[in-house]
């Protein structure tokens, strides 16, 4: 661990971008001064952050749809392995793509040899709740029709992206779908009514996000819906019977800590295999610094070893090329 590794991304996310806002999910300036931003001036500080991050060397992308969406497939140059990580980016359910999410995709191919599908789901204010769960739900559907055996699919997401991950498993199951074989989830939103206590105790700490900039975009997402449902806010209402092994990755310098916490212990009251791996002054999505901050390829090695021991392919569908 390297505390001046730590110290200096810290200094960095906390230093104001002229592009705007941080960008990270639902976050307000990088000093926490200003109001919530446009929509716009969102998605464009998330764009520059996401791309200070290092993309591996060693992977392949190409266009692909899935379902009735665009997706990015992002596979091994070398020795790929059978078997496929539904990926869904993070971005508050509002900005992100799958190209903004591609250090992290890229990193879980790097290491697992395992190919990803990126989803390019619908986003708010546009298309509020539950558009990103109707669109990740027909890609899984997709890749089962294809003859994809959903003991070689495994899903995974960072923030809203792994919120996303865990609900779409729920309306999986409640659809009468067979589940994935495995959940990975870096720093989940899973909790819409905003009631962890690391919303408070962590505010200090966290250097994207503010109570006030996560209510101002779940209120994008949600559009006036009742918070209180479990695909809002799984982490505290839902039942999670039935789900897939989870991996719960999580810092404790953000407020949405206890999201994956609280997760973690219904999965257990719910018979679930789960494993949380909390990480100590690390950030959200901090596995998006690897090959800058230790702990974030540390993290992602352990990533990339639980789903290869959970991902048993037969054969591997293809996705139509655009």
């Amino acid at each position: 661990m390297s505390r001046q590794q730590r110290a200096e991304i810290d200094a960095m996310i906390r230093r104001p971008r002229r592009e705007g806002p941080a960008g990270a999910e639902g976050s307000q300036s990088p000093e926490g001064t200003e109001g919530p931003g446009s929509v716009e001036e969102l998605q464009a500080g998330f764009r520059a952050m996401m791309a200070e991050m290092i993309v591996p060397t060693g992977i392949r992308t190409r266009a692909a749809t899935l379902g009735a969406r665009p997706a990015l497939l992002v596979e091994p140059h070398d020795a790929p392995r059978a078997g496929t990580i539904l990926y869904f980016h993070g971005g508050s359910y509002v900005v992100g793509s799958p190209h903004t999410a591609l250090s992290l995709t890229g990193n879980l191919v790097s290491r697992t040899r395992f190919r990803a599908l990126s989803l390019d789901y619908r986003l708010a204010p546009e298309h509020p709740f539950p558009a990103a769960i109707e669109d990740a739900l027909s890609a899984y559907r997709a890749l089962l029709d294809g003859g994809e055996d959903p003991s070689a699919i495994a899903f995974a997401g960072d923030s809203a992206g792994g919120g996303l991950a865990v609900t779409t498993c729920l309306a999986a199951r409640d659809a009468g779908l067979p589940m994935p074989s495995a959940i990975v989830a870096f720093s989940a939103g899973l909790d819409m009514t905003r009631t962890g206590p690391s919303m408070d105790t962590r505010a200090g700490a966290d250097p994207y996000f503010t109570r006030a900039g996560l209510e101002h975009t779940g209120a994008l997402y949600s559009a006036g819906q009742d918070p209180h449902q479990p695909l809002l806010s799984p982490a505290v209402l839902a039942d999670l019977a039935g789900l897939p092994p989870m991996l719960l990755q999580v810092g404790t310098n953000e407020i949405l800590l206890d999201d994956s916490t609280r997760l973690a212990a219904r999965a257990r009251e719910a018979a679930v295999d789960v494993v949380l791996d909390v990480v100590a002054d690390v950030p959200h999505v901090f596995q998006a610094f690897a090959g800058i901050l230790d702990e974030a390829d540390e993290a992602l090695d352990r990533a990339a070893l639980f789903l290869t021991q959970r991902i048993r392919a037969t054969r591997t569908a293809r996705p139509r090329n655009d």
